[in-house]
């Protein structure tokens, strides 16, 4: 029982220290919490493969996956050091007093540390955990059991010891724990933590309700450029495959935050500064809405996106025309003589994007956009303002919750991503998919439809072509187009025959490149290869 009593000990500390810290970073910052403080960490120095597999695995989860992790652990190594202060009580609360050391240092070695202060919610959490452990662990030893009775000397009344005299104690007591002493003071810990987390998620989430307070009340202007009406033929309408522009509930997302930042916009500043900007300037989200907003369809991929995988999506977005604004502060793209080639936009979180320059000014439809589907952004896409590019992955042009652009070189600096060993610059590949029927589908012989979507933002589609097994490649039906930054919807009439067959398709881009069957992973700059399932036909 003893045992078990050092173990719950041991998580009640455990429990006590992340309930003070939730506390304490309510009046610090919500990220300098210790499980979001080490969970970013972890997130930072986790092998690319290792990321890469846990997206595929859990997909948008991957985070709610960490943070169950690292719970997980904690508690393991709470009842061990439980176990071990029940002999040793100055070492196990000293256990307890590094791991706070460990998450102090991960929250000041975060892009986003705004200082010392930083350290605090871990530091407190760790000495009351400490604490605690320290005085559980030494609960008074006034019970014992009784040893077994004295024998008696025949016909004699007097108890005779263990030693063969006569007399001394009635009993004897062995050490051991005030089990209902105990009981009251961990069940008094226990309600004093929760109360100390439930305070502060509830401090933590004022801030938040401000950010959504303000975010209610922005009202999007109606956009100087309007995107065109979307062609009644973009959608195909059948089953199995998604609408052209994805609801904004379902649209993919993939980041390295752990908690979404809430951004109040009354408050958020972007400021726009660095190499061949003549003109510096910092702007407000009101600065942004009074100026000319246009309106387009863009479609987005994740560098992540395996070659057939769910984690790109079309949506309508809103913002301000992002080369306009360099251009306002003096900015010349490389290609007419401007120092700066690379864009560095940062975030909130710390995260940094680098984007070519020459791409951003090159005449496409690049936006900090305000707005998407006809609605603020959600805090999950970037509320109150993100960059959206056609044609470049997500890592080389996305930027949530933007606050920072620096106008720099290639040469100079090295972006969160490309320090990763991720490419520098990264144009989307030409990618098709099929969406129906699905892998190991068993339709019936007859007509199927097979169907999907295809993808080479600002290049446009230009053909998708199906084969069956190793027959010849034959041409799908395009949907319409809307524009060269979305992708299009394709179908294919199969007069299907009974039994296993293998189905394939590639695209060509609208300069005539065909997809390539080279099959490579997402490293270093995006997934290659042609997308096949397999079926049953009955």
């Amino acid at each position: 029982m003893r045992r078990a009593l050092a173990a719950l000990s041991g998580l009640l500390a455990g429990y006590a220290a992340l309930a003070f810290a939730e506390l304490v970073s309510a009046f610090v910052r919500p990220e300098a919490g210790p499980v979001v403080a080490v969970g970013s960490a972890a997130i930072d120095r986790t092998p690319t493969p290792v990321k890469d597999w846990a997206i595929r695995r859990f997909g948008t989860d991957d985070k709610l996956v960490l943070q169950l992790g690292i719970l997980a652990a904690l508690a393991v190594l709470a009842i061990l050091l439980g176990l071990l202060a029940k002999a040793h009580r100055r070492t196990g609360a000293a256990g307890v007093l590094v791991f706070g050391v460990v998450g102090a240092a991960a929250a000041l070695s975060r892009p986003d540390s705004t200082g010392a202060t930083d350290a605090l919610p871990s530091v407190a959490g760790a000495l009351t955990g400490g604490l605690l452990l320290y005085w559980l662990a030494g609960r008074p030893a006034v019970t014992g059991h009784l040893d077994a009775a004295p024998a008696r000397r025949p016909g004699g009344d007097r108890p005779v010891a263990a030693d063969g005299t006569v007399g001394g104690p009635a009993t004897a007591r062995e050490p051991g724990w005030d089990r209902r002493g105990f009981l009251v003071s961990a069940t008094a810990a226990a309600a004093a933590s929760t109360g100390a987390g439930a305070l502060g998620r509830s401090l933590n989430g004022s801030r938040g309700r401000d950010a959504v307070a303000a975010r209610d009340q922005v009202i999007l202007p109606a956009p100087g450029s309007p995107a065109t009406p979307v062609p009644g033929r973009a959608g195909l309408r059948i089953p199995g495959v998604g609408p052209f522009l994805t609801p904004t509930e379902d649209f993919y997302r993939v980041d390295t935050a752990l908690v979404v930042p809430r951004i109040d916009a009354t408050t958020w500043r972007l400021r726009l500064h660095g190499k061949g900007v003549t003109r510096p300037v910092s702007l407000s989200f009101d600065d942004l809405l009074r100026r000319e907003l246009i309106e387009r369809d863009i479609t987005l991929t994740c560098v992540s996106n395996e070659v057939g995988g769910p984690y790109v999506g079309n949506a309508r977005w809103i913002g301000v025309r992002l080369a306009d604004l360099l251009a306002e502060c003096g900015v010349t793209p490389p290609s007419k003589g401007g120092p700066a080639d690379q864009l560095v936009a940062r975030s909130v979180d710390g995260m940094t994007i680098g984007s070519p320059v020459d791409d951003v000014m090159d005449g496409r439809d690049a936006l900090l956009a305000v707005g998407m589907n006809g609605r603020p952004l959600p805090f999950e896409h970037g509320f109150p303002v993100r960059m959206v590019v056609p044609g470049l992955y997500g890592y080389v042009s996305a930027c949530k919750w933007i606050q920072d652009i620096e106008l720099t070189t290639f040469d100079a600096y090295d972006p969160y991503w490309v320090k990763r060993d991720w490419a520098r610059r990264a144009p989307v590949k030409t990618q098709s998919r099929i969406d129906t029927p699905k892998p190991f589908a068993r339709p019936r012989a007859g007509t199927v439809m097979v169907a999907g979507v295809a993808w080479a933002q600002h290049r446009g589609v230009r053909g998708v072509e199906v084969r069956v097994d190793d027959g010849p490649w034959q041409r799908a039906r395009l949907a319409a187009e809307d524009t060269v930054d979305t992708w299009r919807q394709w179908s294919f009439p199969w007069e299907a025959t009974k039994g296993g067959h293998t189905l394939t398709v590639r695209a060509t881009d609208g300069t005539g490149q065909v997809q390539t069957a080279l099959r490579t992973r997402t490293v270093p700059d995006g997934a290659s290869g042609r997308h096949s399932v397999v079926v049953t036909v009955d």
